[in-house]
């Protein structure tokens, strides 16, 4: 059987980066917040373990527009700005040109378009129109991982140097209302991408990760706790208060599998590179896979750094493993992601 490999990993934001205490003040100075939503904003933002979010803005007050047409314009304009930029990254760590990109996956979940992403990317690379290209959309939070499943079984077909992209606008979802849910998806989304470059070859000037197996799981008994509804003419988040006991449950099963399949046991995973979903999220993850905490650090650093960028958020955790000290040759990795659906991603993969 082919082997894929990770050649490289590179991310991306955009320019305006603000803390938490920021946002609680401008919300009060734009918004007309109800004193009930008042209250929860400062809860939320004044003891919040994130520190800053990067949010895709020509200016702070654009985030106020919320006519769909304006939301879906921002969308487009910034997620194809930081896609490009992920991706010039990753093609040049790889020690690549744009030439050599062979294959294209785009997935995002916070905006609409059509012809997707990819058409935007192709002509702002420069890639070759034979290029082989998917767009995927509607997997949320957790779709890097379904992303570079798509993108490794390309690389195994032939279609070598496959680019892999995952990018949101989560900013340009941005919907006001006393719902504690809206209130509370407000203070921890931000706006980020992530690109990687797949391959058959082990060759390279960065050390490669190698893709062992992928495994999947879909729960439409949940779909209501997580995902996102039309309202309006806008995305609006549904964020159950239950998603942190289901999605430590749902990534709990499905790497569980993963390891099974693969006659590996838990405490043989050198390395755990989970979603960094929330605070409340990774604590209740942590427990089900009684992980110790150093075991999480790199997800609640990104997490600290940038809040919760949906899709892109494992892979700017594998991207920080990865820069650490503390990743070796020959060691374990399980990436672990979940999303609406419900729905849970892992895949297994060594460092080489």
């Amino acid at each position: 059987m082919t082997d894929t490999y990770i050649k490289s990993v590179a991310t991306a934001n955009p320019a305006r980066y603000v803390t938490q205490n920021f946002v609680l003040e401008f919300l009060r100075n734009n918004f007309p917040l109800s004193p009930s939503q008042d209250s929860l904003y400062e809860k939320i933002l004044s003891g919040s373990a994130i520190r800053g979010r990067y949010f895709a803005l020509d200016y702070d007050e654009q985030i106020c527009l919320q006519n769909p047409d304006e939301q879906n314009a921002r969308f487009l304009k910034f997620a194809r700005q930081i896609a490009v930029q992920a991706a010039r990254k990753a093609i040049h760590n790889a020690s690549l040109a744009p030439a050599n990109i062979k294959g294209l996956v785009v997935n995002t979940c916070t905006g609409y378009l059509c012809p997707g992403l990819s058409s935007y990317i192709i002509e702002d690379l420069g890639l070759a129109s034979s290029t082989e290209v998917f767009d995927i959309m509607g997997m949320g939070c957790g779709a890097a991982i379904p992303n570079l499943r798509c993108a490794s079984s390309l690389a195994k077909s032939g279609c070598d140097n496959v680019l892999s992209i995952a990018v949101e606008i989560c900013s340009a979802t941005l919907f006001m209302g006393d719902d504690p849910e809206l209130v509370v998806s407000n203070c921890i989304f931000g706006d980020g991408a992530a690109a990687a470059i797949l391959s058959s070859s082990h060759s390279g000037p960065t050390p490669n990760i190698k893709l062992i197996d992928f495994e999947s799981q879909v729960m439409p008994k949940h779909r209501e706790q997580l995902r996102y509804r039309m309202q309006d003419g806008r995305l609006r988040n549904v964020l159950s208060i239950r998603v942190p006991v289901i999605a430590a449950n749902a990534v709990a099963e499905v790497t569980a599998r993963l390891l099974a399949q693969n006659n590996i046991q838990r405490e043989n995973i050198d390395h755990w590179v989970l979603h960094p979903g929330g605070t409340a999220i990774l604590k209740q993850v942590q427990e089900k896979l009684q992980l110790p905490s150093e075991k999480l650090a790199a997800s609640h650093k990104v997490l600290s750094e940038y809040g919760n960028m949906s899709s892109p958020s494992v892979l700017f955790v594998l991207s920080e493993l990865l820069k650490s000290a503390e990743a070796r040759p020959g060691e374990k990795i399980v990436l672990s992601a979940f999303g609406a659906g419900f729905s849970a991603y892992a895949a297994l993969a060594e460092l080489t």
